[in-house]
């Protein structure tokens, strides 16, 4: 997901405002008529505080009561802001920090940050984790730790009167085309990393437009800039459920699994697995999940750090 800017884009306030369905009947849509709607519900303020999970917290954690996450935002169902004048975010994302916070017994102070600068800012300390629908990448275990809470991953999006582009599986097929994608994702990394496939079959490459927020994303869609999108496979899902949009979900890609992240090493990551398991076995987790109709991406346990999905 993308930072979002301080007044939503025109097209992300399409998006939020217009009346909600379910993109592709995997699973159902946010309930109510919007995300608007799916962020006033509250599913986790009743979660109970589990001793066993904060005993797994470092003894300067639990005295200090509070830890420093950075995240970034864009559109839902993800992380997002129903209310810019008020700036208090809600989504994925959020539901899940602030359930796994009352099961150890935690507050969070979470800071709006750019999506690119999160996982460095994790290194320098100025965070103590961070949260955007980060992929659990190779790459990324290198220098990071994840504790997984779902399973998202890339997709692709093309404009609803597209009927002609056919889902996405190789890279092979997007040869010649514009997509359109984040700054600083997976997405980027990957499509950029493989455009070789195209030239190395005697094929004209595809080109790669990175924008700083889905807003602006959704916006080169609509007008033609880009012939696709590939972004997150729930933020698309959730957008072809939203009339306004005007874009179709074109396919999944791959799948990757999405968690928490922090510093390499850092002794948070088991209170953290303990608190997600936790919730799991509650049925707060499936409620997050019915919430904002994602309960496609769900787990069936919390991990740290695992393997990259092949």
């Amino acid at each position: 997901m993308r930072r979002a800017p301080a007044l939503l884009t025109a097209a992300a306030l399409l998006v939020l405002t217009a009346a909600c369905g379910s993109g592709t009947g995997k699973s159902p849509g946010p309930a109510g008529s919007s995300a608007l709607a799916a962020a006033a519900q509250d599913v986790v303020s009743t979660v109970p505080k589990s001793d066993k999970a904060a005993a797994l917290l470092p003894e300067e954690t639990r005295k200090a009561g509070r830890l420093k996450l950075g995240g970034s935002s864009g559109t839902p169902p993800s992380a997002f802001y129903p209310d810019p004048a008020v700036k208090k975010a809600a989504g994925i994302d959020v539901d899940f920090t602030d359930a796994v916070a009352k099961v150890l017994g935690l507050t969070i102070e979470r800071e709006e940050a750019a999506f690119e600068t999160i996982l460095p800012a994790l290194d320098s300390g100025k965070y103590d984790l961070g949260t955007g629908n980060f992929g659990v990448t190779t790459a990324r275990l290198k220098t990071i730790d994840f504790v997984t809470y779902i399973n998202d991953g890339q997709g692709f999006a093309v404009k609803k009167d597209n009927t002609a582009q056919q889902p996405v599986k190789e890279i092979a097929q997007l040869c010649g085309l514009t997509i359109g994608t984040g700054v600083g994702t997976t997405f980027e990394t990957t499509l950029n990393s493989k455009k070789n496939v195209c030239t190395d079959a005697g094929k004209k490459a595809y080109e790669v437009r990175a924008y700083s927020d889905t807003g602006a994303t959704l916006t080169s869609l609509q007008q033609g800039k880009v012939d696709l999108v590939m972004s997150t496979i729930n933020g698309l899902r959730y957008q072809e459920s939203q009339p306004a949009s005007g874009t179709r979900f074109l396919s999944e890609f791959r799948r990757l699994d999405v968690g928490f992240a922090f510093k390499k090493g850092s002794p948070l990551t088991p209170a953290f697995q303990a608190a997600v398991n936790q919730l799991i076995q509650d049925g707060t987790y499936r409620k997050i999940l019915e919430k904002w109709g994602t309960t496609g991406s769900a787990l069936t346990k919390s991990e740290i750090s695992p393997p990259e999905l092949p």
